[in-house]
């Protein structure tokens, strides 16, 4: 048998070609992708996906219309038809009617914005003290294990009394008057403000230390230059949020105590209450939410401002610097 006479297997074995076929393109494929393209599900209803900010406003200013429609829905029509009474809700309309009496109001006591500026003092006064008390003391704790144990018994009763029995404490230890009203806030935060700088501190990288004793820092220099910078922009978020919280604890310490002439948000929604004027108490109730917000966005701002290493480009999404930015643009083109 010759050689010709046996069949060559090699050459009838299928061999996969690798060349595309006649009129078929092949897609180039990059190197670290996948030749299969995922299809990107729509941004609206993506898993932790953001969305443009014209659709995160329209879904905000839906929500508030829904709101609107239904406090319109349960108040109209005449007393006697209405689902909620005007002893329990007024409507829209009679809250806007009435607000022109408590912006223009000639008596200090029934101004609006007196008012206002009187509660977010007692707030900012007490905050400030708690701040001077609390960010040394969660500093220190955060870096020294002892200072944390020791502190941490305060802490945990800081952290966890009820708001309401803090008011009945703070009237038993203070007089009635300013004082009570600024230490129940000082009291209400210093202890969330110590436990958030304990945190921030503790989650600073340990290879920022390390480089730092590699180089002959010392203990003092650690903490002032290394721990602390890299923490401050954590603790201030914390405290912006806890600023908000604190506005609404002292609208409770001005209802409780009533004096007269003390004044306050909280002052006079227990007046509106007694003397049966649901519009006072809607109109403060708006103004409170409204009010916190600015400050939120105004601390925001500032947060962006101070630490624009961290923070810069979050200035871009602030609701308050946009309408800044939109306001400008109204009157210098």
């Amino acid at each position: 048998m010759s050689e010709s006479d046996v069949p060559n297997h090699a050459s009838q074995a299928s061999v996969p070609s690798h060349a595309p076929e006649a009129g078929v393109s092949e897609a180039p494929i990059v190197a670290g992708t996948s030749s299969v393209q995922s299809v990107q599900p729509p941004s609206f209803t993506g898993l932790r996906t953001d969305i443009p900010r014209w659709q995160s406003v329209c879904a905000a200013l839906f929500c508030l219309a829904i709101c609107l429609f239904t406090w319109w829905l349960v108040t109209r029509g005449e007393h006697e038809e209405r689902i909620l009474g005007y002893s329990q809700l007024p409507s829209p309309k009679e809250a806007l009617e009435y607000f022109p009496n408590l912006w223009d109001s000639h008596a200090p006591q029934s101004h609006l914005l007196n008012n206002t500026f009187k509660s977010l003092t007692r707030v900012a006064i007490g905050f400030s003290l708690a701040l001077l008390v609390g960010v040394p003391l969660g500093v220190a704790a955060g870096c020294f294990s002892l200072v944390r144990a020791f502190l941490s018994p305060l802490i945990l009763f800081g952290r966890n009394i009820p708001v309401a029995a803090l008011t009945a404490l703070v009237f038993a230890l203070f007089k009635s008057g300013e004082t009570e009203k600024v230490m129940f806030i000082f009291i209400a935060c210093v202890a969330f403000i110590v436990s958030d700088a304990t945190d921030a501190i503790r989650d600073v990288a340990q290879r920022y230390v390390e480089t730092a004793l590699t180089l002959g820092a010392s203990r003092l220099q650690i903490i002032l230059k290394v721990l602390v910078p890299l923490a401050l922009p954590t603790i201030f978020n914390s405290a912006r949020v806890l600023f908000g919280l604190a506005f609404g604890y002292i609208m409770l310490v001005e209802v409780v105590n009533d004096s007269a002439g003390a004044g306050g948000l909280g002052n006079l929604l227990n007046v509106g209450r007694k003397r049966g004027i649901t519009e006072v108490m809607a109109i403060i109730i708006l103004t409170i939410p409204l009010v916190a917000w600015l400050i939120d966005q105004c601390l925001s701002l500032l947060q962006c401002l101070i630490f624009r290493w961290k923070y810069g480009r979050d200035a871009e999404r602030n609701a308050l610097w946009q309408l800044i930015q939109g306001t400008m643009r109204l009157f210098w083109r």
